[in-house]
C-alpha cells in the first residue's frame, strides 16, 4: 500500500472546506490517529521536515535495491540489528495485522516499534512506540538526528535516498534509541529490494497475495510471491495466510531454500468459527499451539478474522509456541489485546445517522473483501459509495466488486497529484453501474455531502449507510473532513 502515500503534507486546504461537515459530526474519542500539532512552533517544524522529504523520490518511484540503505544503516551503526523483529508483507491486510500484532506484544508487556505506511492523516503515524504514533516533536528530532548521516549517503551514491528510505532509517533509529524491545514492520512494497529489507526477522508474515503493481512485481500470484518471499531469512519461522496456489507453492519453495519452519493458515492454526457482533464479532481462533475461545475483535468482516488468526500466530512463533513447545499463550492476555485493537481507515465507522464507514481498499481483491464485510456486518437498505483513486489502479475491478452493493455511487478525487480526475473515473463507472446510478462531484467534501443526502432519500429509517473508498489517501482526507482527526 506504500504507493497511496504521495500526498500533500499540509491537509489545511480540506479543513477549510469542511465547516458543514464538521458541524454534524461529533467530537472524536479516542482516536488513534494524531490531529496536527498545536504548538505552532512544532507544526511549523514537522511542516518543514515534511516539505524537506517530499522534494525526495516519492514512493512510487523507484530504483530496485537495498544498497542505499543499507549504506544509511552502515553510517548509523546498524540500528535495526539492536531488537528482534517480526516482518510482514502481502497485497491486502498488512497494516491491520501488523496492529494486532503489536496490540499482542504490548499485552505481553513488551515495548513495540512499529513502522507502517501510508498514513491515513499524519505523517507521524507510520513510526508507533509502544501502541501510538512517535510526537510530532520526536519525528522531528528523529529526522535532524539522522539528517547529517543521510546527506552523506546521498553524496556517495548515484541516486539520492527516497522518501521511503529515509523514512525507513528514521524508524530503525527511533527504535534503537527507545529501545524497543521488539520491531513490527511492514513491507512498504514488493520483499526482496523494499527498503524495509535491511532486518533479518525471525518471524516473517505474508499476508494474502493478489494482484497490484502488476508493473513492478509481476502479472501472476506466483510472480509477485518471487519478490515478497525475500523477507523469508534463514532459518526463520513463516507465518503463511491463505494463498492461491501458485503463490503458496513459490512461498514454500523459498522456505525450504533457507530451511525456515512454514505455519500456514488453514492447516497449522486458523478460524475456527466467527459471528457477527455488535461493533465487531466474536472469534475462536486456533494458533500453533492451541485453541482460544472467546476472542471479541471490535473490527468487521471475515477478512479482519483471518488477519487476526495471522497476528495470533505470528506471536506464538515469536514466543516460540508450536512444534516442541505444545502450549498457548494466556488466552484472558490474547482476549484483552484483541479487543483493544483498532485500525484507522479500515472499515472504520465514523459517524451515524446515516452511517458512514471508512475503508482504504484500492485494488479488486481488498474490494471484494469489503463489499462482503460490509453486506455481512450492516443492514443496510441503501447503500451509497463515495470512491476516489489513484491513476495506475484498476478501477474498474474495484467498481464491479462495488457494484452489487452501492445503490448509487458519487465519483470524485482527492488532493494527491496522482488522483484520476473525477470524470475519467465516472466515465468507467457509467460503463459498470450505468448512468442513472452515477453522479460526479469533483470535490471531497461536496461528494461526501451528495452521498449523504442520497443515502437518506427513500431510506428506511436508520438503514440508509455510505462507504467511503478508493484509496487511503481518499479515506484520509474524508476522516479529516468528517472530524475524526
Amino acid at each position: 500500500m506504500a504507493e497511496e502515500s504521495d500526498r500533500d503534507p499540509d491537509l489545511a486546504v480540506i479543513e477549510a472546506g469542511s465547516r458543514t461537515l464538521r458541524a454534524q459530526a461529533g467530537p472524536p474519542q479516542d482516536d488513534p490517529v494524531p490531529a496536527r500539532p498545536v504548538d505552532p512552533e512544532v507544526a511549523k517544524a514537522l511542516l518543514e521536515v515534511e516539505q524537506e522529504l517530499a522534494t525526495r523520490w516519492g514512493e512510487t518511484k523507484l530504483e530496485p535495491s537495498v544498497s542505499r540503505i543499507a549504506a544509511l544503516m552502515d553510517v548509523l551503526g546498524e540500528p535495526q540489528r539492536a531488537y528482534p523483529s517480526i516482518h510482514v508483507t502481502g497485497t491486502n491486510g498488512k497494516t491491520s495485522t501488523a496492529r494486532m500484532i503489536e496490540s499482542l506484544l504490548n499485552a505481553f508487556e513488551l515495548r513495540t516499534g512499529r513502522y507502517t505506511s501510508p498514513h491515513v492523516q499524519s505523517i507521524t503515524e507510520r513510526i508507533s512506540l509502544d501502541g501510538a504514533p512517535i510526537t510530532a516533536e520526536r519525528f522531528v528530532e528523529t529526522y535532524h538526528d539522522i539528517k547529517p548521516y543521510v546527506e552523506m549517503v546521498d553524496a556517495s551514491e548515484e541516486y539520492r535516498l527516497s522518501f521511503f528510505e529515509v523514512l525507513t532509517g528514521m524508524a530503525y533509529a527511533a527504535f534503537a534509541d527507545a529501545p524497543v524491545d521488539v520491531a513490527v514492520v511492514e513491507v512498504g512494497m514488493g520483499g526482496s529490494w523494499d527498503a524495509t529489507n535491511v532486518i533479518d526477522a525471525s518471524v516473517a508474515v505474508v499476508t494474502p497475495i493478489s494482484l497490484d503493481h502488476t508493473d513492478r512485481l509481476g502479472s501472476t500470484p506466483g510472480e509477485i510471491a518471487v519478490e515478497k518471499g525475500g523477507i523469508v531469512k534463514q532459518d526463520a519461522t513463516v507465518i503463511l495466510a491463505q494463498q492461491p496456489v501458485d503463490a503458496a507453492q513459490v512461498l514454500l519453495k523459498k522456505a525450504v531454500e533457507v530451511d525456515a519452519t512454514v505455519a500456514r493458515e488453514g492447516m497449522e492454526f486458523g478460524v475456527v468459527s466467527r459471528e457477527v457482533a455488535v461493533g465487531g464479532q466474536q472469534l475462536t481462533l486456533r494458533g500453533v499451539g492451541g485453541e482460544y475461545d472467546g476472542i471479541f475483535l471490535p473490527m468487521y468482516g471475515a477478512h479482519m478474522a483471518h488477519n487476526a488468526a495471522v497476528a495470533l500466530a505470528a506471536v506464538e512463533a515469536f514466543f516460540g509456541v508450536g512444534g516442541e513447545h505444545a502450549r498457548i499463550l494466556d488466552v484472558d492476555t490474547v482476549r484483552k489485546a484483541f479487543a483493544s485493537v483498532s485500525s484507522p481507515g479500515r472499515m472504520e465507522v465514523v459517524r451515524r445517522s446515516p452511517t458512514v464507514v471508512l475503508d482504504a481498499a484500492h485494488n479488486p481483491a481488498g474490494a471484494a473483501a469489503t463489499a462482503e464485510a460490509v453486506t455481512e456486518s450492516f443492514g443496510f437498505s441503501r447503500l451509497i459509495g463515495v470512491v476516489a483513486a489513484s491513476e495506475g489502479k484498476d478501477v474498474r475491478g474495484v467498481l464491479e466488486a462495488f457494484e452489487p452493493i452501492f445503490a448509487e455511487v458519487v465519483l470524485t478525487e482527492n488532493s494527491s497529484h496522482r488522483a484520476m480526475g473525477a470524470d475519467e473515473l465516472a466515465a468507467v463507472a457509467v460503463e459498470v453501474f450505468g448512468a442513472d446510478r452515477v453522479q460526479v462531484e469533483p470535490r471531497l467534501d461536496d461528494a461526501l455531502e451528495a452521498a449523504i443526502t442520497l443515502a437518506e432519500e427513500e431510506a428506511e429509517y436508520g438503514g440508509a449507510g455510505v462507504l467511503v473508498t478508493g484509496s487511503v489517501i481518499t479515506v484520509g482526507e474524508a476522516r479529516l473532513l468528517l472530524k475524526r482527526g
